[in-house]
């Protein structure tokens, strides 16, 4: 089973075996059969965990109890807790995921799930940084002297791997340029932090401009990059990485603490850093993800090619960036027209 929480945890031990059984099947299936990423199982363990334990506390001793009053009683309280719209609609979703899988797996003698409605999330319209200010962020390593961080501090405290590299004036000089090679991929092409992380030397085919990514399902795609983001992966694979690379590199694209693949969680620090020295607005990699999407469209891209960039199953998820183009053109009319 994935690593919840200490929480989920000790609900899950004091959960009767069979239904302790059942929650580690399902985080079992949904890992090696539909193959969901680990932050996705963990979630979905979080919800079922918790179901099962409002379950047990209403007298269910045995899954096959398990019905819809008690689905709908556990989101009624959920609610009563102070839980948000889209975390009530996510919870409904892992029960109905759970419930549909104990049905097949005859664990269940009805998909009782199926009949569980959800309120419909609110979705936010993501934050979008203009084209100039993505600009200035994507060219922010390119104006930092090597031996600081974005912060003008020690470079330690942006990436692990800094503080070895100042031990040379050539591995000091690599950094700022693999932080720029990361922030041109990432609004080059859209791609989530993991992917770009999870890039090898080898997913770049330089004479197509194309980069190959796995993205979530292990779904492949390739995706697009343009000359900037070519000139700053040629500058990093032959300056950059060389000096930066170990023994624990193996064929990683980007390199983080002592030669190893760059993490997410480094690459988002680098991504903020890099965004508040350049006097931006809090940004993060998915924010790239947004701005790249929003300015795709409102250059005259068709939404289908946006949505097979992105990596997106559904078209309805990519939609959501033809309503950030048009929330931008109604604030540019209220400010610019005499009679908005």
């Amino acid at each position: 089973m994935s690593r919840p929480d200490r929480g989920t945890r000790a609900m899950h031990q004091a959960l009767p075996p069979a239904l302790r059984d059942a929650v580690d099947d399902f985080a079992e299936h949904l890992s090696r059969v539909r193959n969901r990423s680990a932050h996705t199982v963990r979630a979905y363990v979080t919800d079922l965990v918790s179901l099962l334990d409002h379950a047990v506390r209403m007298g269910c001793v045995d899954l096959a109890e398990l019905d819809l009053s008690v689905l709908r009683s556990w989101l009624a309280r959920q609610r009563t807790t102070g839980a948000a719209r889209t975390s009530l609609a996510r919870r409904a979703a892992s029960a109905r995921a759970f419930s549909a899988w104990a049905h097949r797996a005859e664990l269940l003698p009805a998909d009782v799930g199926a009949a569980l409605a959800s309120p419909r999330a609110h979705r936010e319209l993501p934050s979008v940084l203009r084209a100039d200010q993505a600009a200035a962020l994507v060219e922010a390593p390119s104006r930092q002297k090597p031996t600081t961080n974005p912060a003008g501090t020690d470079q330690a405290h942006t990436d692990p791997a800094a503080g070895a590299a100042q031990g040379s004036t050539r591995e000091a000089e690599a950094v700022p340029l693999r932080d720029r090679v990361l922030l041109e991929l990432l609004y080059a092409t859209g791609v989530r932090v993991s992917e770009v992380c999870g890039l090898d030397v080898g997913d770049v085919e330089h004479g197509r401009r194309v980069i190959r990514v796995f993205g979530k399902g292990g779904r492949e795609r390739s995706v697009p990059y343009g000359v900037p983001a070519q000139r700053a992966l040629d500058d990093w694979l032959r300056r950059g990485r060389p000096a930066m690379v170990g023994a624990r590199s193996g064929d990683a694209l980007l390199l983080g603490a002592r030669g190893g693949r760059l993490n997410p969680t480094t690459a988002r620090q680098i991504v903020g850093a890099y965004a508040e020295t350049a006097g931006l607005p809090r940004t993060s990699p998915h924010d790239l993800r947004h701005s790249a999407a929003t300015h795709l469209l409102e250059g005259g891209a068709d939404l289908r090619a946006v949505q097979e960039l992105l990596g997106h199953s559904s078209l309805a998820s990519t939609q959501i960036y033809t309503h950030v183009s048009v929330e931008r053109l109604r604030a540019a009319y209220r400010q610019a027209h005499p009679r908005a």
